[in-house]
């Protein structure tokens, strides 16, 4: 995009002149001029150009330009090393806000406090929320050879994937007695390891997909393809733990000021009508020190079981930031849990008539502008929605602070959305089952959690039947709630068999009022289905998911969910929290239609949510979900796509100790003016070229300033001149390769490029991991087998001494394989 105050490219147009410069500046020198007269040539056949100086690049919208210097046969499309760089930079850092033009740099004393803290919380993160033992230690994700099943596959963290066969006695070569030992198939032949051997070096290979069985099994005499693998997963790893730090530092650059205690606000406390578990008093205390002692925005998890109290949490942050003059937004995934929201906020605060309240969904149509213009004029304070609360159109006054409810349930743009107001808002996520992102961040220490185990005195546990479909269980099962006089919740994966189940059961429950509730009805109509439910007067709703996520209804204590292997582990422990929310027994009838239908993966989710069927373990199950589901929805396909090389077990315990040793990949920059280029190469530019341009010295003087911004800009510049003058000629290229390679040599912390005969060397501040790590994640072998790293510097030893021009590409597709690791390390 473009900079302001930045030049757009010279215009095109043909002028020849026989003329000769020199121009001196501060910190660079331009020569211009033409060579000596030729007859066979015009006299400006080859300028020649000699330039340092600085650029910033704006971006024009003009299309590609004829180009008269193209050579024959070469095409602007054709893919240069430059296009191939770009590209590779597009792919990797175009999303990445650190690398962007104009975002200031963190304090580097506040980045060494960060990590520090990273560090620190990484180790204690798991035992706090968990309740373990500290003398624990860390985490282990290594199997116990002794549960293995024969058939499994098994990751050994040297030799690779291999299918565990058995556990046997066995007398090795050193000794006559007989030895467990652990036998595991691999592509080649049969390993065995000694058991204990076996329980450090083993990992249980899981995938985050349905598909359990990996590409295929590893080689014991070539562990060359295993180790690629390896280094794959680990440079995903670094990748991953990068941008997480780039997300959490941009908040540190985020002041606000801390908001006062008042007497208010123990007012507000004591109209609470509960007494409050130990576990609810620690989350009020750390929700109030983070808005009360801390100058930089809130970012807290609140994850407590299904009415377990984290309303009152998010209500009680509301008041303090809306005593304050700001506004506040509640996000919620449905309409039906918005609206249970805006009654129960307006409930509570409704001794507080100052305090605006507003719903914004598809329920409130008339209502809606006046709502947008009250939001925009500040004259609402509290602001209850759907994803609607995100749209372009709602414009605040002052938020303060942005409540989320269940955010697994928002969308991919939603969730960017989400994202991007928590670098400049406090925001507080409610979850009963957190995301695995969400649960993954709060044990390790990037961000902070409350965790609400303790369920309310009065609270009973679910009774939970899973079994295969059947009529006979159905009825019976509603046929005992309406006796005690109760209510049913009947819930199904598809709109289109909910009036086929409400045919059948207004066959036997004719003197029932039955009723359908679904996303796609008439919002008026929802409106007054769920209404008449939440009063009893519907005795049985037949609905979709849509009641999945905060609906409290007291009389409410049956559930029967049908094809219960079409959802989700936490969607079916959300379902099954809509029941259980007074002091009377309630039931969850889990139907399947035949287990031998079922995948791998649902028989597990089954299997998990009959195994936490105790109060407040929502937590443990979203632990339990992560192992199954694996990583994809946490970092995206691609990543999901780097677990897979790896499986989820190793995969996990590396980013854990990549967290840990956080401060040993740190790349620091030069300044781009300090980076030394010493390959003496002076391009002549063509006359065509030249005569084409209005002012070739304020094309060069663009260019270099390019560069001396950033990557991104110089990569900018370069695609823009290409679409406004064409595919520029070689000489030009040498120039730019020039300014890349620079550019790239000062990110990369390289003070300077020489050559001396056959050997390049770059001096460097980088350390040995670093440089390991980069070399490592190298693709051409040429590049890494030629590099050794010996002290300040990196040394390459080639074949043969090169002419100028090869030895730019050879520096510049070495700089540019190295520079591919970048996104991995962390920069300030």
């Amino acid at each position: 995009m473009a900079s302001a105050g930045a030049f757009p490219l010279p215009n095109l147009q043909s002028k020849h002149r026989d003329l000769s410069f020199r121009f001196f500046f501060s910190d660079f020198l331009v020569q211009l001029g033409p060579p000596k007269p030729s007859p066979s040539k015009c006299p400006c056949r080859d300028w020649k150009f000699s330039v340092r100086t600085n650029a910033v690049y704006t971006e024009a919208s003009r299309g590609p330009a004829v180009a008269p210097w193209k050579e024959k046969g070469n095409s602007s499309s054709d893919l240069d090393d430059i296009s191939i760089l770009n590209e590779r930079i597009r792919k990797e850092l175009g999303k990445r806000q650190g690398l962007r033009a104009g975002n200031k740099a963190v304090n580097s004393t506040e980045v060494e406090k960060y990590i520090n803290t990273v560090k620190q919380q990484q180790q204690l993160g798991l035992q706090k929320l968990k309740g373990d033992n500290k003398d624990k230690g860390g985490i282990g994700y290594k199997v116990d050879p002794y549960t293995l099943e024969s058939g499994d596959y098994v990751v050994h963290k040297k030799v690779g994937i291999g299918r565990f066969v058995a556990i046997k006695y066995d007398v090795s070569k050193s000794s006559s007695d007989p030895t467990e030992y652990v036998f595991i198939e691999y592509a080649d032949g049969m390993a065995k390891l000694p058991v204990k051997q076996a329980a450090r070096m083993l990992y249980r290979y899981n995938l985050p997909s349905e598909t359990r069985r990996p590409r295929a099994l590893s080689k014991l005499n070539d562990t060359s393809a295993w180790e690629r693998r390896r280094v794959k997963g680990k440079v995903a790893v670094q990748k991953m733990v990068v941008d997480l730090m780039e997300l959490y530092l941009h908040r540190l650059k985020q002041k606000r000021l801390s908001y006062r205690r008042t007497p208010a606000m123990a007012e507000f406390v004591s109209q609470f009508p509960y007494d409050p578990t130990q576990d609810q008093k620690q989350a009020f205390i750390d929700v109030e020190k983070d808005l009360t002692e801390r100058e930089t925005p809130m970012d807290r998890l609140i994850c407590g079981d299904v009415g377990f109290g984290k309303t009152e949490v998010a209500l009680r942050a509301i008041f303090i930031v809306v005593s304050a003059g700001k506004q506040a937004m509640v996000l919620a995934p449905t309409i039906v849990l918005a609206k249970q929201h805006f009654d129960v906020i307006s409930e509570r605060f409704c001794s507080y008539p100052h305090i605006s309240i507003g719903l914004l969904c598809r329920f409130q149509k008339s209502e809606k502008e006046e709502h947008l213009s009250s939001i925009k004029n500040g004259d609402l304070d509290i602001i209850v929605g759907t994803h609607a609360l995100l749209g372009n159109r709602v414009v605040y006054n002052n938020l303060g602070l942005l409540i989320v409810d269940e955010e697994q349930r928002f969308g991919v743009k939603q969730k960017e959305k989400i994202a991007s107001m928590k670098t400049s808002v406090d925001v507080l996520t409610l979850s009963a089952t957190p995301i695995p992102r969400t649960l993954y961040l709060a044990l390790t220490g990037f961000r902070d959690a409350s965790l609400i185990s303790t369920p309310p005195p009065e609270r009973v546990p679910i009774k939970t039947h899973l079994s295969a479909y059947s009529k006979e269980k159905v009825l019976s099962a509603i046929k005992f709630e309406l006796d005690r006089g109760g209510q049913v919740f009947y819930v199904l994966p598809r709109i289109k068999d909910l009036e086929e189940v409400m045919e059948f059961l207004e066959q036997s429950f004719s003197h029932v009022a039955i009723a359908i509730a679904h996303g796609k009805q008439y919002s008026k109509q929802l409106e007054e289905t769920m209404k008449m439910f939440s009063l009893g007067d519907i005795k049985i709703l037949i609905c979709t998911n849509i009641v999945e996520n905060g609906l409290n209804i007291q009389n409410a204590n049956t559930i029967i969910i049908q094809e219960v292997q079409q959802f989700g582990l936490a969607q079916l422990y959300q379902l099954r929290g809509r029941v259980g929310r007074a002091d009377k027994e309630a039931y969850a009838y889990l139907f399947y239609p035949d287990k031998s239908l079922l995948s791998e993966q649902a028989l597990e989710r089954l299997a998990a949510i009959e195994e936490y069927r105790d109060l407040g373990q929502g937590f443990q199950l979203a632990e339990r979900d992560m192992g199954i589901r694996g990583f994809g929805s946490i970092f995206g396909e691609q990543q999901s796509g780097d677990i897979g090389n790896v499986g989820v077990d190793l995969f996990f315990e590396m980013l854990f100790e990549s967290l840990s040793k956080v401060d040993e990949h740190r790349v620091i920059s030069v300044s781009y003016k300090d980076a030394q280029f010493d390959v003496n190469i002076t391009p002549r530019l063509s006359s065509e070229y030249i005569s084409n341009i209005n002012n070739p010295v304020e094309l060069i003087n663009e260019a270099e300033r390019a560069a001396e911004s950033d990557i991104w800009s110089l990569m900018q510049f370069t695609e823009q001149l290409r679409r406004q003058y064409g595919k520029e000629p070689h000489s030009m290229e040498i120039l730019l390769k020039k300014l890349y390679v620079r550019r790239m040599a000062a990110d990369l912390g390289i003070r300077r490029i020489y050559a001396s005969g056959k050997k390049v060397v770059m001096t460097t501040n980088m350390s040995k991991k670093v440089f390991k790590l980069m070399t490592e994640a190298m693709t051409s072998d040429i590049h890494r087998n030629s590099l050794t790293y010996t002290g300040a510097e990196i040394k390459a030893e080639l074949l043969l001494e090169l002419p100028d021009e090869q030895l730019l590409n050879w520096i510049f597709q070495c700089l540019a394989e190295l520079y591919a690791s970048l996104p991995a390390l962390v920069k300030y």
